[in-house]
């Protein structure tokens, strides 16, 4: 993430928390986060990752696109680039992702809010996905939908891979 993007998302970060209003500490300890990296964040600094991040918005109750959209449309973690393709903010919000994942890489997913459910379907490569006790497996063009308000998983298989993610939030909870 280039220096403005960081820039943005800490301000946008900073005016999330403080219209809660929660002080840094408080949603530090919400998030699961150090309270020095968060206070990096909201300076503008540091290189937060897609855990980090994916937490913070959890923590805000808005969608992971409504805290990067205003910062940058892709995220990259080590093995895993994540790019907001589009946001639909209707009376149930959709935001969809283009997620490209290297050989062998793993990424685990926390919790989505309660009601959100997410549709993945495997542009080129092997993925297995989905919730952690009921993982599928699925080859390019393969797709899977599930109920996204537990942890799950994305593990890719050994030429990576890319996939489609469409994330369907329930009603009312697209900030």
């Amino acid at each position: 993430m280039d220096d403005d993007a960081l820039q943005r998302l800490g301000r946008r970060i900073t005016a999330l928390r403080q219209h809660k209003p929660w002080s840094l500490s408080f949603l530090a300890d919400k998030a699961g986060i150090a309270k020095s990296s968060l206070s990096r964040l909201e300076q503008g600094k540091g290189n937060p990752t897609l855990d980090t991040l994916w937490r913070l918005a959890l923590q805000l109750d808005i969608p992971f696109s409504a805290l990067i959209a205003t910062a940058q449309s892709s995220i990259s973690d080590e093995d895993v680039l994540v790019s907001l393709l589009d946001r639909h903010q209707g009376v149930l919000p959709v935001d969809i992702y283009l997620m490209t994942l290297a050989p062998e890489a793993v990424r685990y997913a926390v919790a989505h809010a309660a009601g959100t459910r997410e549709t993945l379907q495997v542009i080129a490569g092997r993925l297995q996905a989905g919730p952690d006790q009921a993982l599928a497996m699925l080859e390019a063009e393969g797709i899977h939908q599930f109920e996204a308000d537990q942890t799950h998983t994305y593990r890719a298989g050994p030429q990576g891979a890319t996939v489609l993610v469409t994330i369907f939030y329930p009603q009312g909870d697209g900030a």
